[in-house]
């Protein structure tokens, strides 16, 4: 990654996103934690989380429940969890090859896929890519829950029908992901991923993502 760029990008956001506060009791504290946000963003190797993710389309949505296991460099594991017809159903990468099956079953046969935008574009490692490279990016104050937030805003890049742009929110307080929304070129919500745990830079073995 340029990180040299992405943190000239988000010095430069915090600073336009810190001054529109004015001179409000709350301003340090606000710039403080986005200046948290940026060297965490800056410095991730890796996450664990719990989360919900909802795709949406003009036909209804669905909701998943999985465990996520990601790396900057690429590698992930998903383990959807609810809801009980599809839990145990993993998908896994170790950077080159994707595979997929379903833990619960004894034979464990894992089958290669190819990637798809619908599936990548939830983990919290694409929008910090996404943001590095977007040629139009934010930052802003917003509150989720009534909590203090910083929003940050990213162009995914590729001409995807569904997918076009993403905004992640992240607790001032704990400077952990609280809620990302993609949405398509309409500014529709076409995937809501809801944070239940989530930590940083935790330790994952080779062995998580392989078959």
């Amino acid at each position: 990654m340029k990180l040299k760029r992405l943190t000239a990008l988000l010095t430069t956001a915090l600073f336009i996103a810190a001054g529109c506060q004015g001179s409000s009791p709350s301003k340090a504290e606000s710039q403080n934690a986005y200046e948290k946000i940026q060297t965490i963003l800056v410095n991730i190797q890796s996450y664990m989380c719990e989360a919900t993710v909802e795709y949406k389309s003009n036909k209804g949505s669905n909701v998943y429940n999985t465990i996520q296991k990601c790396k900057i460099t690429g590698e992930y594991r998903v383990e959807v969890t609810g809801p009980e017809k599809v839990a145990g159903n993993v998908t896994l990468s170790d950077g080159k090859t994707i595979y997929q099956f379903n833990k619960k079953l004894s034979s464990k046969i894992a089958v290669a896929t190819k990637e798809s935008q619908e599936r990548s574009e939830i983990f919290f490692t694409s929008f910090i890519k996404n943001y590095l490279k977007s040629n139009e990016t934010s930052v802003s104050a917003a509150k989720m829950a009534d909590d203090p937030c910083t929003a940050l805003e990213a162009q995914i890049p590729g001409s995807h029908p569904y997918l076009a742009s993403e905004k992640i929110w992240i607790d001032n307080t704990t400077l952990k992901p609280v809620k990302l929304i993609i949405y398509d070129p309409q500014g529709s919500e076409r995937i809501i991923v809801t944070y239940k745990s989530f930590d940083y830079n935790v330790a994952l073995e080779d062995s998580e993502f392989k078959a």
